[in-house]
């Protein structure tokens, strides 16, 4: 009789901590550090920190007057190209004409046909420099890359930006409408939860609805104990910061 009384009570208890708050810390939902891939000097910052952005927005230029001559330069290479290729199509379609009529050899036909072929392989080359070149004079604008709230602005203008394999952060992101609670469970308790699973998210005496986003694979040590990082994806009503306590109210 004691034995299921304990059992009946050790059941209860386990039930009741499982469905406590679970103490959780707000993170960005999606962070991006936003550089350019081309070198330059900074011309304009059109954002703050705090600032509200939409997706596809320019938030920084660079200096593009280098890249905008590039773009000319090549353009007219490509035109030049193809009118030397238009030409080549024409000579080509006289020879084969005058071949037909046997006036001329084979030869002829073949250096026709070649001297088109060059023609045509010029114009390829000239257009690739041009979507190279225009690629160089767009990369010298940054815009969001989706709806965003600036977290930091690391430049200013005037300031001159070294593409290199690891380029500096000008810019950096998180998006809007969307945070992350993350919190720490025991294996115990993590084997019980499913991603997608809906929870209850508890912060500024604001509860939210909530998901699991994603369950962790690694665990950490927390007290000399292991504990496994779950996230919790929510929309909150007005934009939060990193780093606030929450809560997860779990079912």
């Amino acid at each position: 009789m004691k034995r299921q009384i304990f059992l009946g009570f050790a059941v209860l208890l386990s039930h009741a901590a499982w469905a406590a708050d679970v103490p959780a810390v707000l993170q960005w939902s999606h962070r991006v550090e936003l550089s350019t891939p081309v070198s330059g000097a900074v011309q304009a910052v059109n954002v703050e920190a705090g600032d509200l952005v939409r997706k596809g927005q320019i938030l920084l230029t660079l200096d593009n007057t280098m890249y905008q001559a590039r773009v000319a330069e090549s353009q007219a290479a490509y035109s030049r190209h193809n009118e030397e290729a238009a030409e080549a199509r024409r000579d080509l379609d006289r020879v084969q004409e005058l071949y037909n009529r046997t006036v001329i050899s084979t030869t002829e036909l073949d250096q026709a046909k070649l001297r088109n072929a060059r023609a045509q392989a010029m114009v390829g080359e000239a257009r690739a420099r041009l979507k190279q070149s225009q690629k160089g004079l767009d990369d010298t604008a940054i815009r969001a890359p989706f709806d965003a709230v600036v977290i930091a602005r690391q430049a200013e203008p005037g300031q001159a930006v070294a593409a290199g394999l690891q380029p500096q952060a000008l810019l950096v992101l998180a998006k809007s409408g969307e945070m992350l609670a993350r919190m720490r469970l025991p294996e115990a308790q993590i084997e019980k939860l499913k991603t997608g699973q809906a929870v209850t998210v508890a912060v500024g005496g604001q509860q939210y609805a909530g998901k699991i986003k994603n369950v962790g694979l690694e665990p950490n040590k927390v007290k000399e104990e292991s504990a496994y990082p779950v996230d919790v994806v929510f929309a909150p009503k007005e934009q939060l910061r990193a780093g606030v306590a929450a809560a997860v109210k779990l079912p």
